[in-house]
């Protein structure tokens, strides 16, 4: 198999005179497009220490290695979406924007299988979220161009055209990627987590990879998926604060994103005020939204007590006002640090199961831990886990008492992102399946 190498990105275009007028023939789509992006479109440079072998005592040695990337704002208060690979284990992260302002960043959440991650930025102005496009009604030979930090060039841009869709790239034995798009836009070192746009100045995908050796063979990831893995990603950090009692979820008809109700917790205020699955949200806080990473964003830095405005269309549109919950209250101030971890890490609330509820079940199980709350887009209620079953494994070990989940939850290869596997009695049958450790806010490196 021919190599593959994953890059970031940056752009360096100048702003464009005010003397030069729209009559002219220079000022073409692509000339207005990228122009309508430069605030949405950060550089990103670190460092990160990696292990090497010393020829001198065959002793193993840290180095420092500088790298660099790019990240396309998705919110103005500081959120940037980027690669998982330009900020994995960078020990400080430098964003430096198209003005020139420069400040660090902390990753807040990563999506190591999609190899996307969100930074946040605390001390620039003037940030623009990407205008976002869509992935569904791409053409071949349709004019695209990259935007990023090439070969550490800030924002510098290339153009080509989409080449195929519908990829499946492997890069190496631990990273896979599906669906991507692939062009014949320059994508260089420096290029990854930028955006692919279409003359509309729309991002159409972000920039992930190039076919080592090749000449115009690139790839990026579509945008419907990245930004429905980022308003997952997203929905970690506002679930670690608050509770609004919804799931949402975005559906496409004809190439057009809308909103829909996917989940109401019963005796929740929103299943108090008649909210129903299916139901579509059109509106936060009187801001029109139609995907799910706008429902994120417009939940972000909200905190218990407060409320928001929801517009639902069902019939009829009507607006409701939502009380949120502080999410804390869910995990008590009475709960011990590893009923709080696995809240935080795995998103189910337990307690030890009892014999009567366990026996019987399984002849290889007789203790286990009961599901008694599941967080909502947390790794547990996205494995389907439900209230009520009994935790009864995990990567090998049994679960049978908190102290035995506590010492498994703290074990390294998990902490490390590491997939395992789960087994849970519902009735009596056992149900698996595989999952990571959930990260947010402070709990990551």
């Amino acid at each position: 198999m021919a190599a593959l190498l994953v890059w970031g990105l940056l752009w360096t275009a100048p702003l464009t005179s005010s003397a030069q007028t729209d009559d002219t023939h220079r000022r073409t789509p692509l000339v207005r497009a990228i122009e309508n992006c430069q605030f949405s479109v950060v550089s990103l440079r670190g460092q990160k220490r990696v292990a090497s072998e010393s020829h001198l005592d065959n002793g193993e040695q840290v180095r420092h290695v500088n790298g660099m990337g790019t990240g396309v704002v998705i919110d103005p208060r500081g959120y940037i979406l980027t690669n998982f690979h330009v900020v994995e284990e960078v020990n400080q992260i430098q964003v430096t924007t198209a003005d020139r302002q420069t400040s660090p960043a902390r990753l807040l959440c990563r999506d190591p299988v999609t190899d996307l991650a969100i930074i946040k930025v605390d001390r620039i102005d003037g940030l623009r979220p990407i205008k976002l496009g869509t992935s569904s009604d791409l053409m071949l030979a349709e004019t695209v161009a990259a935007v990023g930090n090439a070969y550490g060039y800030e924002h510098t841009v290339t153009t080509g055209i989409i080449s195929h869709l519908r990829r499946t790239v492997q890069i190496n034995e631990n990273q896979i990627y599906e669906n991507l798009i692939q062009t014949d836009a320059p994508i260089n070192p420096g290029n990854s987590g930028g955006p692919l746009l279409n003359l509309d100045g729309e991002m159409i995908g972000v920039n992930v990879a190039v076919r080592v050796g090749a000449q115009g063979i690139a790839f990026a990831i579509p945008v419907d998926q990245a930004v429905e893995v980022a308003a997952r990603m997203l929905a970690r950090i506002n679930d670690s604060q608050v509770d609004t009692g919804l799931q949402v979820v975005t559906r496409y008809s004809r190439e057009v994103p809308a909103l829909f109700i996917s989940y109401v917790e019963s005796g929740s205020a929103a299943d108090a005020a008649g909210i129903k699955i299916g139901d579509q949200i059109t509106s936060l806080d009187g801001v029109e939204i139609n995907r799910a990473l706008e429902w994120e964003r417009g939940l972000l830095e909200k905190r218990g007590g407060q409320s928001i405005r929801v517009s639902v269309h069902r019939n009829s549109t009507s607006e409701v006002e939502l009380p949120l919950l502080a999410r804390q209250k869910l995990a008590s101030a009475s709960s011990s640090p590893i009923e709080t971890l696995a809240w935080r890490t795995l998103g189910v609330k337990l307690a030890v199961a009892s014999e009567a509820e366990v026996s019987g079940r399984h002849p290889n199980y007789q203790r286990g831990l009961k599901v008694v709350a599941v967080r909502p887009s947390s790794p547990a209620e996205l494995e389907r886990i439900q209230v009520g079953d009994i935790l009864v494994a995990m990567h090998g070990f049994k679960t049978e008492s908190l102290e035995n989940l506590g010492y498994i939850l703290n074990l390294p290869d998990l902490r490390q992102n590491q997939q395992f596997m789960f087994y849970v009695l519902r009735g009596r049958e056992p149900y698996s399946g595989q999952m990571r450790l959930a990260t947010t806010g402070t709990e990551l490196k």
